[in-house]
């Protein structure tokens, strides 16, 4: 294969990172681009660049009029973003890869499995709107002017460092301290994990591909497991398998913790199970190889051997505690 010219905006977070790493292995001359100093270090070979993404004379100081095969933006949130990258980009690269996200998907879901052609619509968290909006503006210049895009919706996208569930370290160091932990829901809906390892399988596929040009792919794995299931495999690795669980509605949980709400309400309290055929008859070695009973098990081996990392939420613990109370009041 020939070698590719990549430039990463990001490249040190946690779906990017494994990515960055992949496309060094395959032998691509790999360039990252970002503030420094802040995420994950890179590997040998690759090339770092400072600037600040949103500061265009730090970018064109660094950047200068280089050209590269691929693009891949994991840091463009708004349609601001994006503009800004197309004006800077245009006719510099043969694939604009931009980092949407599966959130963006119509919520509630009206079926599943969702496929790439599910309806984009989410009225219940900005993020996703503001992803929908990226996407509307990269589509208009491709249909307008060929820009060379394509779009990547992951789900629920996780490494070593991240905890799934809306209470992170928290619920952690509740189940360790004998106190219930909160779910959402009843505890059955299914949720879609994907280790950013296999992400990166079908991700990395993707570049330098002309049939990924113009279309859009979702990349996640097969794996869906219940939120119960979720919280009963971080409690085994925890080391506190009989943590008891206690489930509160999602729209409770947000009136009692309102930072939750738009991501519970958006996201998490919806089953989502997602049909990747259309990833998988491009990038065939896609598949799941990291499941979360697995993955659980790293996650606590390395925030353990990590204590800096482990955040307890007071705010949030207390109201958990308020939550905890609330159910049993109601029962």
């Amino acid at each position: 294969m020939t070698s590719r010219r990549i430039l990463y905006i990001g490249g040190t977070g946690v779906i990017s990172t494994a990515c960055v790493a992949r496309s060094a292995e395959a032998g691509d001359e790999v360039t990252v681009l970002n503030r420094g100093g802040r995420g994950r270090p890179v590997p040998d070979g690759v090339r770092e660049l400072v600037a600040d993404i949103r500061d265009p004379d730090s970018v064109r100081d660094a950047v200068g009029d280089e050209e590269f095969d691929v693009v891949a933006e994991f840091l463009a949130f708004t349609p601001e973003h994006v503009a800004a990258d197309v004006a800077r980009f245009e006719g510099r690269t043969g694939q604009y890869v931009f980092i949407s996200s599966a959130s963006a998907y119509q919520k509630p879901p009206t079926h599943l499995p969702i496929t790439d052609s599910t309806p984009l619509r989410n009225p219940f968290w900005g993020y996703s709107r503001d992803k929908i909006a990226c996407e509307d503006l990269l589509v208009a210049a491709y249909r307008e002017r060929g820009l060379p895009i394509t779009i990547v919706r992951p789900s629920h996208t996780y490494d070593d460092t991240l905890l799934p569930t809306s209470g992170g370290w928290t619920d952690i160091a509740r189940m360790r301290a004998g106190k219930p932990v909160v779910v959402h829901g009843d505890g059955t809906s299914l949720w879609t994990l994907t280790h950013s390892s296999d992400f990166a399988v079908g991700f990395c596929g993707l570049l330098g591909t002309p049939a990924a040009i113009g279309e859009a792919f979702t990349i996640t794995g097969s794996h869906t497991p219940t939120w119960d299931q979720i919280y009963g495999w971080l409690a085994d690795a925890a080391g506190v398998p009989d943590a008891p669980l206690v489930h509160v509605a999602s729209e409770t949980m947000a009136a009692f913790a309102p930072d939750l709400g738009p991501s519970l309400l958006g996201d998490k309290a919806h089953s989502v199970v997602f049909d990747t055929a259309k990833l998988r008859a491009l990038v065939p070695a896609f598949g799941t190889t990291i499941t979360f009973d697995e993955g659980a098990r790293r996650i606590l081996r390395h925030l353990d051997a990590h204590p800096e990392r482990q955040r307890n939420d007071p705010a949030l613990d207390a109201a958990f505690d308020r939550m905890v109370a609330h159910a049993a009041s109601a029962r």
